[in-house]
């Protein structure tokens, strides 16, 4: 029999009071909060009844940054100090930035470096993402807080699936400067698939198609008893409803005869006037349009044929991520649509063609992501003892060390699902090493080159000992929302070293979308670059081995003849160790192995008697 908790009268608090938790979806074009009542996630409204706060917020000398609707009244008329989109910029560089600069209808800056976080201009003084962003959180927070009567306990914010460490951590840093405690990030297709209640289901493979304003996801889930298990995850972190906005934009001042150089009046209203035309096209056939003193028309057939290569890149990331979770089309038995952008035709019947199933969605596309994080936030705050529900994410791209010949080492594969603590041991180069640099990086390729770097420390105190001896453990832990940290220790000594992966910069529009296609086009070539490197690597090694050797017992161990012999295989292999031909180095090494093979013999038999010098057989018995 189940016993009931009853407060006695006068009682200040019954004995499990209910925490006030919320999820956020913290959106490009618009943000949302969400919380439990009475069992049933809701959105939450301003006092105007409007759950959607347009991402816009308006900086200006006179007064605190307004946030929404009081922004988007200034985006004509002050486009610069009115900032929308910023979820672009989240976890960018400023090298990354300057390639959406043509896309971005705000100033940026002057940086010192590329790598430094990207600030944009206002007459209110420069700001960052993660500001523009924590102003946001905040509005939503008041909005909350006053709805509920009371402070949020915690909350749930969702991110893309793509989204990669640096843009997850100043999501989180926004949350921090807007006063919020985190209980985790949640990936948005996630979330959605919470939302519709399809861990309710037995069992079942679901594809979660997600096109927002300025990000796009695919992912696969395998829902049993409970359990979301992230199959594979893809899509591109800058493509979105904000890029149908810019072709249709382009096409619109094309026709006006129109500049927005040195004009960014004229491009946000292109924008503007393109966004309307859009989704008023999402259910009408033809729509009236005027921009400047230009007038005419646009069509649906002609919305498509401008959108139409956007589109054709979410159905390429679709195949390439069902490719990744080992499955079929046939496998998939629903598609679920999610965000704003999916309400345009072309993307359902485009969606509905590939999956070969009519899209779910029923809900609101805009509400569904904040739903899902409501209910996660719900069991994250204990309200919901004994919910069973487990979330399996994946990591997006692949986590490694560089390794000596500038390759990588990849520890943790994409798609692996989190959170995960993976481990590897490395060894020293040179004798008498006594400190490592590590560097971290994420990507697919072989070599550094090709992958983007997270983060460098350095391990030290490492006792001195030869090449190959000492044994260094590195480990990779990512959390449940896809945060690194990533500690060494050398396992003989404990010497420890520790870095919490946190970039300032993320990666680039291009580089997210093409390291899974490029590692893939170029595997042949990645593994013939890193055979090379390796026996580069391996014959720097028996170089520096015997150098070593000769120097310390060459003239008394070695008669001239021998010593020449070996010199001259060392000269072959010194020749060589440059060589674009792995072959030729490989043979090589094992020439020069071959001809002093005598000599590592002479030198151990040289050792033992010098260890046993002035003892007898019986003490090493003992």
């Amino acid at each position: 029999m189940a016993l009931l908790q009853i407060a006695e009268p006068g009682m200040a608090t019954a004995p499990h009071q209910r925490r006030l938790a919320a999820g956020i979806d913290l959106g490009t074009t618009n943000s949302l909060i969400a919380t439990v009542r009475s069992g049933e996630a809701v959105t939450l409204a301003d006092e105007q009844g409007h759950p959607l706060l347009p991402s816009v917020v308006y900086y200006s000398t006179q007064n605190t940054p307004l946030v929404g609707d009081a922004a988007k009244v200034h985006q004509l008329t002050d486009p610069l100090n009115t900032i929308a989109s910023v979820k672009r910029l989240m976890g960018r560089g400023q090298r990354d930035v300057l390639t959406l600069a043509g896309q971005l209808p705000f100033k940026l800056a002057d940086a010192d470096t590329d790598h430094s976080l990207p600030r944009i201009a206002t007459s209110a003084g420069n700001v960052t993402a993660i500001e523009v962003s924590a102003e946001i959180l905040k509005t939503l927070k008041i909005r909350a807080e006053t709805s509920l009567g009371g402070d949020l306990s915690g909350v749930v914010i969702t991110v893309p699936a793509y989204f990669d460490d640096a843009q997850r951590q100043a999501t989180r840093d926004a949350a921090t400067l807007a006063g919020l405690n985190v209980y985790r990030l949640l990936n948005e297709p996630t979330a959605a698939a919470v939302a519709y209640g399809l861990d309710q289901k037995a069992e079942g493979v679901i594809a979660v198609y997600d096109l927002g304003g300025g990000t796009f996801d695919i992912s696969i889930l395998r829902l049993e008893k409970g359990v979301f298990e992230v199959l594979a995850t893809g899509g591109d972190s800058a493509l979105g409803g904000d890029d149908f906005d810019h072709a249709i934009a382009e096409y619109l001042l094309q026709q006006a005869n129109l500049s927005t150089s040195d004009n960014p009046q004229v491009l946000r209203e292109a924008l503007v006037t393109a966004r309307a035309i859009k989704e008023q096209l999402s259910t009408a056939e033809q729509v009236n349009a005027q921009l400047g003193a230009w007038t005419g028309s646009l069509t649906r057939a002609q919305l498509d044929e401008l959108i139409a290569p956007l589109v054709q890149k979410t159905m390429q990331a679709c195949r390439r991520v069902v490719r990744d979770a080992g499955i079929t089309k046939d496998d998939i038995q629903q598609a679920v649509l999610v965000g704003g952008s999916t309400r345009v035709p072309l993307v359902r019947s485009e969606v509905a063609k590939f999956f070969q199933t009519e899209p779910l969605c029923s809900l609101d596309p805009d509400r569904v992501v904040a739903l899902g994080a409501a209910l996660q936030a719900d069991v994250l705050a204990g309200n919901k003892p004994d919910a069973e529900m487990l979330l399996l994410d994946v990591i997006p791209l692949s986590l490694g060390l560089e390794t000596m010949g500038g390759l990588v080492e990849k520890v943790i594969n994409r798609n692996t699902t989190i959170p995960v603590s993976r481990a590897q041991e490395f060894t020293t180069f040179k004798d008498g090493q006594t400190s490592m640099s590590i560097h971290v990086l994420q990507g697919e390729r072989e070599t550094v080159e090709h992958n983007r770097s997270l983060s460098r420390f350095v391990l030290r105190g490492i006792p001195p000992m030869v090449a190959g001896a000492a044994r260094i453990r590195v480990t990779f832990q990512v959390d449940a929302d896809g945060l690194l940290n990533v500690s060494a220790q050398e396992q003989t000594s404990g010497v420890k070293a520790s870095v919490e992966v946190k970039p300032s910069y993320g990666l680039s529009d291009s580089e997210i979308a093409t390291m899974l296609k490029d590692s893939q086009s170029n595997a042949r070539e990645d593994l013939e670059a890193r055979r090379l490197r390796e026996q580069q690597v391996e014959a720097e090694r028996v170089l520096e081995a015997i150098d070593s050797a000769l120097k310390n017992d060459g003239d008394v161990l070695l008669s001239t003849d021998e010593k020449a012999a070996i010199l001259a295989a060392r000269e072959q292999l010194a020749s060589l160790r440059q060589s674009t031909q792995s072959q030729s180095i490989e043979e090589a090494i094992k020439q020069l192995e071959q001809v002093a093979a005598f000599y590592v013999e002479r030198r151990m038999n040289h050792s033992i008697r010098a260890a046993m010098a002035g003892h007898t057989i019986e003490e090493f018995r003992g």
